[in-house]
């Protein structure tokens, strides 16, 4: 099948890209992680794959991530979660998938309770809700914390590319979007696949995840030998199993 590529504009001017295939609904929608992008592993797998099977998907860059609009550093999670949530409306109709990786599946997470009439199912990958406060906020010593509070930004090393921008506004406005405080109103099937060696996110989150889901069709499977990316390709034949086995038969 034709992948299909092109740019949304938001009301600001900032373009969102995006690429979709045309298929069998539900789309499989594919969100990626924080300063990721459309291009990323397992996005591209999840495409090939639904390609050769005929099912509808679509992948997107939320602004200042891959070649989107925007600085990077503007970005919050709830403005990257409008992103999601406008090219999927503006694209897609009928029933969704959603594949979230890392803070994707935050944004899953929200984009599901945003839409709960069309999301048929959720798969988060090492999906990292709440990460601003927990992972970031709660082990900040005090001197970068009071850095970030005057500043409005500082840079913490990443394992995988430049030093991250972490500001003052993704902190702030992550704690108007947490969602491990509580229950989760989620009724939909959800599959949680965690790597054990993720030095990223604790494989004890996806655990603490499934237990606030309110639905009872929750799944998580750990992988021992797994790390934060998950994109080895007895990961990528997992995720393709976990989808599959999602899709009306």
């Amino acid at each position: 099948m034709t992948e299909e590529t092109g740019r949304l504009k938001r009301a600001d001017g900032v373009e969102l890209a995006w690429k979709r295939q045309a298929g069998q609904r539900p789309t499989i929608v594919f969100l990626p992680g924080f300063k990721s992008d459309m291009e990323g592993s397992k996005a591209v797998f999840l495409a090939r794959w639904a390609a050769t099977c005929g099912q509808a998907v679509l992948r997107l860059d939320y602004s200042g991530h891959g070649v989107s609009g925007g600085r990077f550093e503007d970005g919050t999670i709830g403005l990257w979660t409008q992103d999601a949530l406008s090219v999927i409306d503006a694209l897609t109709e009928g029933p969704l998938l959603l594949v979230g990786s890392s803070m994707g599946g935050w944004i899953g997470l929200n984009l599901a309770l945003a839409r709960p009439d069309r999301v048929m199912a959720y798969v988060g990958i090492a999906a990292a809700p709440d990460f601003t406060e927990t992972l970031m906020w709660n082990s900040m010593p005090e001197a970068a914390r009071s850095d970030l509070m005057e500043k409005g930004v500082i840079y913490a090393p990443s394992q995988y590319d430049a030093p991250l921008p972490i500001t003052r506004a993704l902190i702030e406005d992550g704690r108007r979007h947490l969602l491990m405080g509580a229950a989760i109103p989620l009724a939909c099937p959800v599959r949680l696949l965690q790597g054990q060696q993720d030095e990223d996110v604790p494989w004890k989150t996806a655990l603490a995840l499934a237990d606030r889901i309110a639905g009872q069709d929750v799944r998580v499977t750990l992988i021992k030998d797994g790390d934060h990316r998950l994109s080895r390709p007895a990961d990528l034949a997992l995720l393709q199993k976990t989808v599959e086995a999602l899709l009306p038969a």
